[in-house]
């Protein structure tokens, strides 16, 4: 059986790393039909995910992803294609909390009236 390995570092914290899984689930549940289950733990959460032909899990930390799957011998000819779907996927969940983090201390900032200096 093809194995697929991924491994992605972040700087989210778990609680969000947390809600980028949860999104993942849910995207692979209805695009590709999988039966996802979530293991939560104090440290780190594992979601196990399985349909016909592949099985795995995805452990979620607070600094790090990281998702090993199996693939059987009909998906297995197309692992590369798979592999490549789930790291954009992934990264692209990755961007958005990041990109969603970095924005809201610029709207914070941007939001405070700037002082006028008086002439005397």
């Amino acid at each position: 059986m093809p194995d697929i390995r991924i491994h992605r570092e972040h700087s989210l914290g778990l609680a969000k790393a947390r809600k980028i899984a949860w999104q993942w689930a849910e995207e692979v549940e209805r695009k590709f039909d999988m039966e996802c289950s979530v293991i939560e733990g104090e440290t780190s959460d594992t979601v196990e995910f399985r349909r016909s032909g592949c099985n795995g899990r995805l452990i979620v930390a607070a600094d790090h992803f990281d998702l090993d799957a199996k693939l059987g011998f009909l998906l297995g000819a197309f692992s590369k294609t798979i592999e490549g779907e789930i790291q954009k996927n992934l990264d692209s969940l990755l961007a958005g909390a990041a990109k969603s983090a970095g924005k809201a201390p610029a709207k914070k900032a941007a939001a405070k009236p700037a002082r006028k200096k008086s002439s005397d």
